[in-house]
Parts: structure tokens; sequence; C-alpha cells
């Protein structure tokens, strides 16, 4: 679901946008507008929290930083003006094609979720945000709350009704498990971080019949190497599991793959060998959020299948100031308009005259 939610919730950093009129609306799908005064409160109330605005950038990574004037960065407007867009037309395919209408207990569910999911997404940030999800969640204004929930609530039930997805229940996640239960076994692993001049030679010597522990005896330019390399178990309840697992997945025991990752270590470049040394079958209780987070990625990839098509047919109008609608190799998006290269720039006079007049018509 996270790619799917990711659609659904605004994401930006900033106070005002390109001078937009207070009067006019932002954005239209089908109808439905979303007035210039409403995106600009969402907007102050994101730039001004400190907590939400780390939750809406670990969810939605983009660059929401100052452009000319002061104002957001065009690539940062267009990205927010695009998840709003997509955001009311799901939320409409639901209403009108689903015929969705959420109780007040669904929606109570649709925010446990969103929040479980703002969660989720700072999971894997260097540094912590300020406060929790509850708290990044408080600091929208009601009117953006209540389209949050709405747009969770309706991507639920979408994803509950595509074919080819996989409803949440427990029984449908136990029967994940019993079909994908290697998927989560509990991995220890042993690394090799090896200069790329010796890649050769190390590939050679495990070849020869070198094992494990000796070649990262050997090779090894990371401190574990003094000790074979061992460098750690990791169940599925781990932040580090996934990579580990897409890691060595489809390696032996107590083999390094023959092709490495190259990684920066110490200001320099080397190759990073991973070698699976033991897998042990972890019970469904302890390996139950990967299992989730699995079904939620493959049902998200099956709703945004669904959401392109969604965009198709919808009648979309915004304001040239985000972006141009169009199509892009992924489907319909919103491209963030073209600015002129400075060299095309008329003469400093001209440009202060359009920057005055501009301020004047649009405050």
């Amino acid at each position: 679901m996270r790619r799917l939610i990711a659609l659904l919730v605004i994401a930006l950093v900033g106070a005002t946008l390109f001078g937009l009129s207070t009067t006019s609306s932002g954005i239209s799908v089908n109808g439905t507008t979303v007035s210039n005064a409403t995106l600009r409160g969402e907007l102050a109330a994101i730039s001004s929290s400190t907590t939400l605005q780390c939750y809406i950038e670990a969810l939605a990574p983009a660059n929401y930083g100052a452009g000319a004037g002061a104002s957001v960065a065009t690539t940062g407007a267009t990205a927010w003006a695009n998840l709003r867009v997509e955001g009311l037309a799901l939320e409409q395919y639901a209403r009108v094609t689903l015929k969705f209408r959420p109780t007040q207990t669904v929606l109570t569910q649709a925010k446990a979720s969103l929040l479980s999911e703002l969660t989720q997404a700072v999971a894997g940030n260097t540094t912590p945000c300020p406060g929790s999800s509850a708290q990044a969640f408080a600091a929208m204004p009601p009117e953006m709350q209540t389209f949050e929930v709405a747009s969770q609530a309706a991507s639920l039930d979408l994803v509950n009704k595509l074919n080819g997805t996989i409803p949440l229940t427990v029984a449908n996640v136990k029967k994940y498990y019993d079909a994908h239960t290697a998927n989560y076994d509990t991995l220890c692993v042993s690394v090799a971080l090896v200069s790329p001049s010796q890649v050769a030679a190390f590939n050679q010597a495990q070849v020869a019949g070198a094992t494990v522990a000796e070649l990262a005896k050997q090779f090894s330019a990371d401190p574990s190497g003094a000790k074979g390399g061992a460098f750690g178990c990791y169940a599925p309840s781990t932040s580090a599991f996934t990579g580990v697992r897409a890691d060595t997945l489809s390696t032996p025991l107590n083999t390094f793959p023959t092709t490495p990752q190259y990684v920066d270590y110490n200001n320099a470049t080397y190759a990073l060998f991973v070698a699976p040394t033991k897998r042990t079958v972890t019970p469904l209780a302890q390996a139950q959020n990967a299992v989730v987070s699995d079904i939620e990625t493959a049902n998200a990839t099956t709703a945004n299948t669904e959401k392109e098509k969604i965009l198709y047919y919808s009648a979309i109008s915004v304001d040239p100031a985000y972006g141009r609608w169009g199509l892009n190799t992924t489907g319909p998006s919103l491209f963030a308009p073209a600015l002129p290269a400075t060299a095309n720039v008329g003469a400093s006079q001209t440009v202060a005259a359009l920057s005055s007049a501009s301020s004047s018509t649009y405050k």
C-alpha cells in the first residue's frame, strides 16, 4: 500500500506558491476543485511543523526547497499538485464507480492505517522524525485531515475490490506466508568489503575453494574480516531485513555472489559481497509484519496500474503555474513547467518590471 498511499498524502515544504491568486482554483478533478486558499493553508501547516514536514518528506520524497524569489521550488510544487490530483481522482472513483460509502468505523480504521503508513515511512530515516505520526496528523488543518482519511479509506476499498489484490485478512496473511515461507527466514550473513583492484583475485580464490571465512580474512577491509566476515543475523522484524533478504535470497549458503555491490567506505569505493551463512524458519507470529508489508507492496503495484487507468479517464484541470498535465512513461502525470534558461531572460529592467507587476496582481 505504501506507493498507493504516497499518491494520496500531500507533500510540500513552503508557504507561497508562485504568487497564485487565493480566489482561483488551483486544481480541478472531474468538477471537484481545491482552491489555492485551501492549498496554501496546507502548505503553511507543513512548513510550520517540523514533525509534519519530516513525516511527509519521508513518505513522498521530492525536492521541496525554496526556488526563485523565495517561492516553492518548481519541482516540489509540481510533485505536490500531482499527488493532490491523484488523490482526488482515486477518492472520486471509489465513491462514484465503486459506490463506496465509508462508515465511521471504516474511517477510524483508515486513520489508523494512515498513521501506520507514516510510521513505516520514517522507519528507515537516518535521523528520526521529531514526534509521532499522530502528532504529525494533528498538525494538519481539519480539512486536510478529513481528505487524507477519506482518501486512505477509498484506497483501501479499491485494493480490496480489485482483481489480483489480496485483502488483508488473517486467513490471507497466513496463506501468503505458507506459500512463501522461505522468504521470511531469519538470515545470518557474512560480508567482505573488497578493493576493486582485488575483486578478480577474490573471485578466483572462491572458485579455487576458499571458504567465506577465509575470503573475508584475506580480502575484507571491514573490521568483521578479522572474525571471518560474520556480520550478524536479521529476523523479519528488523528494519534491515528487507535489504539483507534482497542481497541473499538467490545466493547459496556459505557462498559469496560473483557480482558485488559497490559502496562508499572511508571515502573510497569498495566492492561489497554478502554471503548467507544460516537460514532459520521464522514463525508467522514473528514474521507477520514483513508478510503484511509484502502483500501491501504487491497490492500497491496492482492498484497503481488501476490508478493510471482512472487518471486517463478523468477530467483534470491544473493551474499552469503548477505544471502541465500530460503522459510520461508510467502514465498520466503533471510535468514541471519549463523555465527559460538564464541566458534567454531579458534585460534586468524588464524582469524587474514584470516581477513588480506580478507581485501587485497576485497578492
